[in-house]
């Protein structure tokens, strides 16, 4: 096991619905990695999970949304899906969570349509990244500089498109959380 990310703590937020493979995937190599993942969502004990165009597993909740705070976390994922951001994006506690780790200069990864849930925080301006690229006009509404690319990685922020980049993301995730203070 790589101790790249040991004594650190991440926060993972979804709701139901999240693409399955975009949490369970990057989880694994976080924790491979060394960091402690919790699992942080809206619902109370458990999160389930969308399969292409099915209903998926369902994830233990570690952290109730409501008792989650950013200082207790070193950097943040959000994983995509359609279902997932959407609702999160609609939740004040979930934006302000999101919004926390900007504030704090924390390292933030978003897969897919995950950037969604960032857009509402209003910190994207200037930034440049990617996602899925249905999601590509709220971003550039929102002032990010688009590109399509497997991932992008901008001053702490590292986003990709979909799952079949998931090892470049998962790459570029774990460098830029390890440089967390």
């Amino acid at each position: 096991m790589s101790t790249q990310l040991n004594n650190k703590n991440i926060a993972i937020l979804v709701a139901n619905g999240f693409e399955e493979v975009e949490l369970t995937e990057p989880r694994m190599a976080l924790e491979k990695a060394g960091a402690t993942v919790f699992i942080i969502s809206p619902e109370e004990t458990t999160v389930s999970s969308w399969i292409h165009t099915h209903w998926g597993s369902e994830f233990e909740v570690d952290v109730p949304l409501n008792e989650a705070k950013a200082q207790d976390y070193d950097a943040l994922l959000l994983p995509g899906g359609v279902f997932n951001p959407d609702t999160l994006r609609t939740k004040e506690e979930a934006v302000q969570f999101v919004s926390s780790f900007f504030d704090s200069a924390k390292p933030l990864a978003s897969i897919c349509h995950g950037p969604q849930t960032m857009i509402e925080t209003g910190k994207l301006d200037g930034r440049t990244m990617t996602s899925y690229h249905s999601v590509s006009t709220d971003l550039k509404n929102a002032g990010v500089h688009w590109v399509d690319k497997k991932v992008v990685v901008d001053n702490g922020l590292v986003t990709s498109r979909n799952p079949d980049d998931i090892p470049y993301f998962n790459e570029a995730m774990i460098e830029e959380f390890a440089k967390a203070h």
